[in-house]
C-alpha cells in the first residue's frame, strides 16, 4: 500500500497492510521562516520515512498577526510562547479583527505548507495545525481570559465569533495550498484546563462550527485532545476522523477510545518514549497494536516529542511497526 492508501484504509477501519506510524517534533530554531520550517518538516519526514507529515508550525503562529509577540524560552518539547499578549484587558477583545489568511505570519504558514507539498518524496498526507477558538483566545490573553470569562463573556463570546471565522477562511486557503487535512488542536478540551461547563459554553460549540466546515470540505482531519481528564465521549461526537489524545497519561485506554472510531496514539511521549529503554519501547509499541488489533489505528504519541528523546527510541518504534503486520 501507498502511504495514503495506509492511512485512508485505517481511518476508515479497512485491512492495512500494517499500522501506519507518525511522530513529530518542533523546530523552534527555523520555524519563523516558510522556508525553514518546510525544510526541517521535509528532512524529518525522509528521516524517519513516517506515514503522514504533520506540520509542525510555531504553536503560537495563529495569533501573532493579532498582536501577540512570540518567543522560544527553552521549553522541553520546543513549544514557543507569546511573551506580549494582544489582549491585556477586557476592550482589547474588541480589537481582534477579521485576519486576512495570505498575509503575515499565516501567510508565511502557507507558503511553507506549499513548500512542503511540493517536496515531499511520497503521497503523505500533509496536516496543517490549526486550533480550537477558545484555545486562540488563551494564547492572545494568557490568564486574563478566565476573568473575562467570568466577567465580560459578551466581550469574549464576540471575539470568539471573530476567531471562528478566521479560522475556517485559513482552513481554506490551506486546502487550497495543498494540505490533505487538518490537525485540529484544543487544549480546552480536559478538566484540568477549564470546567465542563465552560468547555460546554466556549468551546464545544465553536469547535463543532469548524469542525462542520472541515468535515464538508473533505479529507483528514485529526482532532487533538491536550491535557488530562479530556472530554472524550463529547469530543467524540464531533465530526473528526480521527482522535488524538494522551492515553498513556489519562482515560480513556486506547481500546476503549477505539470504540468511538479511528484513534491516533497508543506512544507516552514524555514517559517511555523519551525514558526507554528500547526493549520498553518496543513493548509499547506492540501493546498499542495489539489494543487496536490493527485496525482504525494510526500509532502516534499523544502529543509533540519532547527535543530530547533519542533516536534510538524513534527507530524502535518504526522498526516494531515494519516487523508487525495487521
Amino acid at each position: 500500500m501507498t502511504k495514503r492508501e495506509r492511512v485512508l484504509a485505517a481511518v476508515a477501519g479497512q485491512r492495512v497492510d500494517r499500522v501506519p506510524v507518525a511522530f513529530w517534533r518542533h523546530v523552534p530554531e527555523v520555524d519563523h521562516t516558510a522556508k525553514g520550517l518546510a525544510d526541517a518538516m521535509l528532512a524529518f519526514h525522509r528521516r524517519w520515512d513516517l506515514d503522514l507529515i504533520k506540520i509542525m508550525s510555531s504553536g503560537v503562529y495563529c495569533v501573532e498577526d493579532w498582536g501577540c509577540t512570540v518567543a522560544y524560552q527553552g521549553s522541553p518539547n520546543g513549544a514557543k510562547a507569546c511573551t506580549t499578549h494582544a489582549v491585556k484587558a477586557t476592550g482589547d477583545w474588541s480589537r481582534i479583527g477579521a485576519l486576512d489568511p495570505g498575509a503575515g505570519a499565516l501567510g508565511r504558514e502557507l507558503e511553507a505548507l506549499r513548500l512542503i507539498v511540493k517536496g515531499r518524496h511520497d503521497d503523505a498526507p500533509a496536516l496543517h495545525t490549526i486550533f480550537s477558538p477558545l484555545t486562540i483566545a488563551r494564547k492572545l490573553a494568557g490568564d486574563r481570559l478566565d476573568a473575562d470569562l467570568a466577567g465580560a463573556p459578551a466581550a469574549v463570546e464576540a471575539a470568539l465569533d471573530v476567531i471562528t471565522a478566521t479560522v475556517t477562511r485559513y482552513a481554506a486557503s490551506a486546502r487550497e495550498a495543498g494540505a490533505d487535512g487538518f490537525f485540529f488542536a484544543t487544549q480546552h478540551a480536559s478538566r484540568d484546563a477549564i470546567s465542563e461547563a465552560l468547555f460546554r459554553r466556549y468551546e464545544l460549540p465553536y469547535m463543532r462550527r469548524i469542525l462542520d466546515g472541515l468535515a464538508a470540505g473533505g479529507g483528514l482531519t485529526m482532532l487533538h485532545l491536550h491535557g488530562k481528564d479530556v472530554f472524550f465521549d463529547a469530543c467524540a461526537d464531533l465530526p473528526a476522523a480521527i482522535l488524538n489524545w494522551h492515553d498513556r497519561l489519562t482515560g480513556p485506554a486506547l481500546a476503549e477510545g477505539k470504540r468511538r472510531g479511528a484513534v491516533a496514539a497508543g506512544l507516552g511521549e514524555s514517559g517511555t518514549l523519551q525514558k526507554g529503554p528500547v526493549a520498553a519501547v518496543r513493548a509499547e509499541a506492540a501493546d498499542a497494536i495489539a489494543q487496536t488489533g490493527g485496525r482504525g489505528h494510526v500509532l502516534t504519541t499523544g502529543c509533540v516529542l519532547p527535543l530530547d528523546v533519542p533516536d534510538a527510541h524513534l527507530q524502535a518504534v518504526v522498526d516494531t511497526v515494519r516487523s508487525a503486520r495487521a
